[in-house]
């Protein structure tokens, strides 16, 4: 299946109003022990796509500092875009002060059941584990380490601008990579609306979703709902009554 680092990335600023639930907005939560890895090398190739989706992992704004998640976290899909604040603890390979990081999910670590929980099987439920980009993990301990002991906590995420909708399918479906989520940086539910009543959009894999409608010659707006603290927000036009597949428009509203 294709994702949007397949297709031409063109960025379409459109106007959009938000509502948004009364749930309280995201807020960081408590210190957690569990182990860090890395994968791929200096250049941060490897893990440009992904599970999630994200394709060209600059071009759609995350960069290096990203993770790949054991499925105890990465939750069938319902984990990306999640941020985590990480810190090297309590091993001689962390470096001094123990700096802390902060990523973005956007793979998944998966299980590996050859091999122990504890010793290859790092990704094996029901461990937290997270599989680091390898400059990321370079800026909290000693990549020759291969496995560190951390302390993790989920926090808000910081973007710049609105949700972003990459759009794929064809005449009859469309699918919907949502990216660039702030806040809590998890979807549950998203709907897509083309001049009339809201169509609910099946979740596909990682960050897509899918409708199974005609929706082309009008304008498309989106109402998107965070999993985590169930607000709402809705982007009202934000692709043009001209939208085309294989490009990427970018609303006006996030949430906080």
């Amino acid at each position: 299946m294709a994702s949007p680092s397949t297709a031409i990335f063109a960025l379409v600023i459109a106007l959009a109003c938000a509502a948004t639930s009364a749930n309280e907005r995201f807020t960081a939560t408590r210190w957690t022990p569990a182990h860090a890895t890395f994968y791929g090398d200096e250049t941060a190739a490897e893990t440009m796509g992904g599970a999630c989706g994200y394709g060209n992992l600059y071009a759609t704004g995350y960069g290096t500092n990203t993770a790949a998640l054991s499925t105890t976290l990465f939750k069938d899909g319902y984990g990306c875009g999640t941020c985590y604040q990480i810190r090297c603890a309590g091993s001689p390979w962390c470096y001094r002060g123990s700096p802390s990081i902060t990523i973005t999910a956007t793979n998944l670590c998966p299980p590996n059941w050859a091999q122990d929980s504890n010793a290859g099987g790092w990704c094996n439920p029901p461990r937290t584990h997270f599989d680091l980009s390898k400059p990321a993990f370079m800026r909290m301990a000693q990549w020759r380490a291969g496995i560190v002991p951390v302390v993790y906590r989920r926090v808000p995420c910081v973007r710049r601008g609105g949700l972003r909708f990459a759009l794929q399918g064809n005449a009859y479906w469309l699918l919907a990579f949502v990216m660039n989520v702030a806040g809590a940086g998890d979807v549950a539910e998203v709907a897509v609306r083309s001049g009339g009543a809201w169509v609910r959009m099946g979740h596909n894999w990682g960050a897509s979703y899918q409708a199974f409608a005609q929706l082309g010659g009008r304008a498309l707006s989106f109402r998107v709902t965070s999993y985590t603290t169930r607000q709402t927000v809705v982007a009202a036009d934000v692709a043009p009554a001209n939208w085309c597949l294989g490009l990427t428009y970018q609303a006006r509203v996030n949430f906080s």
